[in-house]
């Protein structure tokens, strides 16, 4: 579907607002940061899980490549958990298992393995490319709201000069 990307950013566009931060006040600047905040630590979040899933992709896709090479009957170390393994033998290692997700699993050559994990590695970055795109916006947004806030706390002490603090020098 080429596009229905285009579609969809042109709609979230349409419903972005465009607001005047210098018509807001102190206390909705400040709650407005906060919020800016919280969906730049979401962001974070996100490119970490992102990149973990990346990574784990590279990884399949390097163990497929070895599977080229590997003879039937080849002993092997299989993980039950993180830390622990049990010995076990490559059975058809041109024919392996892929997790497909949900308890679902392929079976495949070694060439689909390696494609499918490529298009995996491939999908997986391009999600981290638009989150990191996002992060930037946001931080932009964010870094806005700043400098309207100081620059209406410093309105606000030009205004009222006996209210400031004495700078002692």
């Amino acid at each position: 579907m080429p596009g229905s990307s285009g579609h969809k950013d042109k709609a979230q566009a349409e419903n972005m607002q465009k607001i005047d931060l210098t018509t807001l006040t102190l206390p909705q600047l400040a709650q407005l940061k906060q919020q800016l905040e919280q969906d730049l630590n979401l962001y974070q979040d996100s490119l970490q899980t992102l990149k973990i899933a990346q990574t784990k992709f590279q990884e399949s896709a390097e163990s497929a490549e070895k599977l080229e090479t590997t003879q039937e009957g080849a002993t092997i170390l299989v993980p039950l958990t993180g830390s622990m393994y049990v010995p076990g033998k490559i059975n058809k290692p041109q024919q392996p298992l892929i997790d497909i997700g949900t308890g679902y699993y392929a079976e495949n050559t070694v060439e689909q393995a390696k494609s499918y994990f490529k298009r995996k590695v491939k999908f997986v970055t391009e999600q981290m490319e638009k989150v990191q795109m996002l992060g930037i916006e946001k931080s932009q947004v964010r870094d806005a709201v700043a400098e309207v806030m100081e620059l209406k706390v410093q309105a606000q002490v030009a205004a009222n000069p006996q209210q400031a603090p004495a700078v002692r020098t």
